[in-house]
C-alpha cells in the first residue's frame, strides 16, 4: 500500500491495533464495497427514491420490516429522537430542537448511561435516568414514566451480561404496557446475523446499527425498525429537508449516493461470508501476536474466544508485575517507528486502567501481526 496520500499531508501512518474506531477511520472496505462505490460514482439517482430502495432491500437482507441509512449509527439516535418527538408533524419537525409543548423526556437506566448518549440530546430531548446505581427493576422503569416521557432508550451489548441489569424483554413489557416506544443502540451488534433483525423483531420499534463493522464506509449506519418509525425518521432526513423544504434537524447529517451503494454492498457480503472463515483468520492473527507475549515476567495474556459482535476475538493483556503500567507501553507504541495504536482498558469517564489492555485484529493488515507482537514484547520486556 501507498503512504504518499499520507505523506503529501505530512501524516505518517499508523498500525492499528485497537479495531474499528472513529478516531482512526472507521474500517477497510472489501474490494467489492470499492468498486460498487465507483460505480455509483458515475451517474446520479434522487436520493429520496435511492433512501427508500436501499432501506426496502436491507429491511429484506435481514429479515426486518423496515430500514434507512443514515450517516452512522450516532446520527440513527439523533433522527429516531426527532421522529419520536415530532412524529410526521411539519410544524414539530421544524422547531425541534426546541422542545416546548412537546414530550422530550427519553428515559435511560443508571447502569447503562454511556458516551453515547449524548446522541439522543442533540434533537433536544432530556434523558432521565431511573433505577438505583446497584441494580434496576421493573418497578423502576415504571414509576419512572411521567406526563413528558416519549420513550425509552436501550443499549445492547450481548458481550456483557449485567445480572444487574434490567433487559431489553423487561424494557419491552413495561414500556408496551403504557403505549410507549423503545429505541435501541445496537451500534456493533452485528453477529449472529439473526442480530440484525432480533431486537426489532422483539418488539423494539427503532434499533441503530453502525454498518462500519460490517465494512461499510465509516460514515454509514442504519435504523431497523417498524414502517411506521422509519417513515418519520426519513421526514427527519437531509433528503427531506430539501426535497420537502420541511427544516429538520437532519440536514448536517448528510450521506452521499456512493457511501449508500457502500453500505448496501457490505451488507449483501456480511449476510452471505464464510463466518467461520472469518473468525479463524481473527483467531489466527491473535496467536501470533500473543506468541510474542507469553512468557515474559509479570505479564499475563490470554486469546478471548469472543464471536458476538463486530470485533471478534482479542488478544488480553494483564500486569502482574507491581508499579508497571501498560499506559507507558500504550505512549511507547505510539510514538515508536513504526507508529502503533493500542488503548488500555478504559472507565466510562474515558479513565485508562494501566494494568489491562486489549489488542484486536480487526484493524491490522497483513503481515501486521508479527510487527504489533515484536513491538508489545520489546516494550513489556522494559517494564
Amino acid at each position: 500500500m501507498s503512504k504518499k496520500i499520507y505523506s503529501d499531508l505530512g501524516i505518517e501512518p499508523i498500525i492499528n491495533a485497537i479495531g474499528s474506531v472513529t478516531l482512526l477511520g472507521g474500517s477497510t472496505q472489501p474490494p467489492e464495497v470499492i468498486e460498487a462505490m465507483q460505480s455509483a460514482q458515475d451517474m446520479y439517482v434522487p436520493m429520496d427514491e435511492l433512501e427508500e430502495k436501499a432501506g426496502n432491500y436491507l429491511a429484506e437482507l435481514f429479515g426486518a420490516e423496515a430500514s434507512y441509512i443514515t450517516s452512522g449509527a450516532g446520527s440513527a439516535l439523533t433522527l429516531t429522537t426527532a421522529a419520536f418527538m415530532a412524529g410526521d408533524n411539519d410544524d414539530l419537525i421544524v422547531q425541534l430542537p426546541d422542545t416546548t409543548g412537546i414530550k422530550d423526556e427519553i428515559l435511560i437506566q443508571s447502569r447503562q448511561r454511556y458516551h453515547y448518549e449524548r446522541c439522543l440530546t442533540y434533537a433536544g430531548a432530556k434523558l432521565v435516568e431511573f433505577g438505583a446505581k446497584d441494580k434496576v427493576i421493573k418497578d423502576d422503569l415504571e414509576e419512572s414514566i411521567g406526563e413528558k416521557t416519549v420513550a425509552v432508550h436501550y443499549v445492547a451489548n450481548e458481550t456483557i451480561d449485567d445480572p444487574n441489569a434490567l433487559t431489553l424483554d423487561e424494557t419491552l413489557e413495561v414500556a408496551k404496557k403504557y403505549n410507549l416506544p423503545v429505541m435501541v443502540d445496537a451500534a456493533g451488534q452485528i453477529y449472529p446475523l439473526s442480530n440484525l433483525s432480533k431486537y426489532s423483531n422483539m418488539g423494539a420499534d427503532a434499533v441503530s446499527y453502525a454498518a462500519k463493522y460490517f465494512g461499510a464506509p465509516h460514515s454509514t449506519g442504519f435504523v431497523v425498525g417498524t414502517k411506521d418509525i422509519i417513515r418519520k425518521v426519513a421526514l427527519q432526513s437531509f433528503i427531506s429537508y430539501e426535497m420537502r423544504r420541511v427544516r429538520g434537524v437532519g440536514r448536517p447529517q448528510k450521506i452521499d449516493r456512493q457511501e449508500i451503494i457502500g453500505a448496501v454492498a457490505a451488507a449483501k457480503i456480511w449476510m452471505n461470508m464464510n463466518h467461520e472463515d472469518r473468525l479463524a483468520k481473527a483467531e489466527k492473527t491473535c496467536s501470533v501476536i500473543a506468541s510474542h507475549i507469553k512468557g515474559i515476567e509479570g505479564v499475563d495474556v490470554e486469546i478471548q474466544e469472543n464471536t458476538i459482535g463486530h470485533d471478534p476475538h482479542g488478544v488480553r493483556i494483564s500486569l502482574t508485575k507491581e508499579g508497571a503500567s501498560l499506559i507507558d507501553v500504550q505512549e511507547a507504541l505510539k510514538n515508536g517507528n513504526p507508529r502503533i495504536w493500542m488503548r488500555c482498558d478504559q472507565d466510562l469517564d474515558g479513565n485508562y486502567d494501566g494494568n489491562l489492555a486489549r489488542i484486536s485484529p480487526f484493524g491490522l493488515y497483513p503481515g501486521e501481526d508479527e510487527i504489533v507482537g515484536s513491538r508489545l514484547a520489546e516494550e513489556l520486556k522494559k517494564l
